[in-house]
C-alpha cells in the first residue's frame, strides 16, 4: 500500500467512523481516536465486503459500499461503547 492510499484510509476512515457514530442514538463513552480507527476498519471491511458482493466499483457514488461502511462503524462504536460501559 503507497502512503496515498494509507493517507486515504486515514481520511475515509475519520467520515465513515464519524457517521456511524452520528447513526448510534444516544451519548457514546468512547474517544475520538477510537472513532477513527474503528471507522478506518469499517471501511477496510466495508469495502471488501462490497467488492465480495460486487458492488465496490459502480458508475457514480459507490452508495452500497458507503452504507455498509457506515453500517459497520456504527456496529463497531456501539460495540466498543458497550464493552467501556460494563468495565466501568
Amino acid at each position: 500500500m503507497e502512503i496515498t492510499g494509507i493517507i486515504s484510509a486515514i481520511v475515509i476512515g475519520i467520515v465513515i467512523g464519524v457517521l456511524g457514530r452520528l447513526v448510534v442514538p444516544g451519548r457514546q463513552h468512547i474517544g475520538v481516536l477510537w472513532t477513527i480507527l474503528i471507522g478506518i476498519v469499517a471501511a477496510l471491511i466495508g469495502a471488501a465486503i462490497a467488492s465480495a458482493l460486487g458492488v465496490a466499483d459502480t458508475k457514480g457514488v459507490d452508495w452500497i459500499e458507503w452504507l455498509i461502511q457506515i453500517a459497520l462503524a456504527a456496529v463497531g462504536v456501539a460495540a466498543l461503547d458497550r464493552s467501556k460501559a460494563v468495565h466501568r
